[in-house]
């Protein structure tokens, strides 16, 4: 399994509006994440209606990070881009077992297990950590570890 860029960027996106405290229109958030227009405007209008994202209309519009959506935790937003989080087809769904007994698939419980893990670690990193400039990389890392 393999985050996509796409849900890599939304993380950045997330993360640089969490540190804005003005809205940023989309060719800024475009040039500051070194993403084309097009593909921000992809972004940014799932992170809208995924509401982690408020778009602003009119001449002074742009975007800024909903109510909360500092407390959005990468999980959440690798999901939203790319679905449920699972380092395998089998655990998605795609057990080469299926319709017989996955009990005895050894290797269904291993990814099954590593997947949660990851899951549970991605569940407990903050945008609003990872923002933070003056935020401790190493005391983020911990709570991975």
């Amino acid at each position: 399994m393999r985050i996509t860029r796409e849900a890599d960027y939304a993380l950045r996106i997330m993360c640089l509006l969490s540190e804005s405290e003005n809205i940023l229109d989309a060719k800024s958030i475009a040039e500051r994440t070194s993403l084309t227009p097009q593909f921000t405007l992809k972004i940014l209008r799932k992170l809208a209606g995924g509401g982690l994202v408020r778009s602003y209309k009119g001449a002074l519009g742009g975007y800024a990070l909903a109510d909360g959506a500092e407390d959005t935790t990468f999980k959440t937003v690798i999901e939203l881009i790319d679905g449920p989080l699972a380092i395998s087809k089998c655990v998605d769904g795609g057990c080469s077992l299926a319709g017989t007994n996955k009990s005895e698939c050894a290797i269904h419980h291993i990814f099954a297990a590593v997947s949660d893990e990851l899951s549970r670690k991605l569940d407990g990193i903050k945008i609003s950590e990872v923002a933070d400039k003056a935020a401790n990389i190493a005391e983020i890392l911990k709570k991975i570890k």
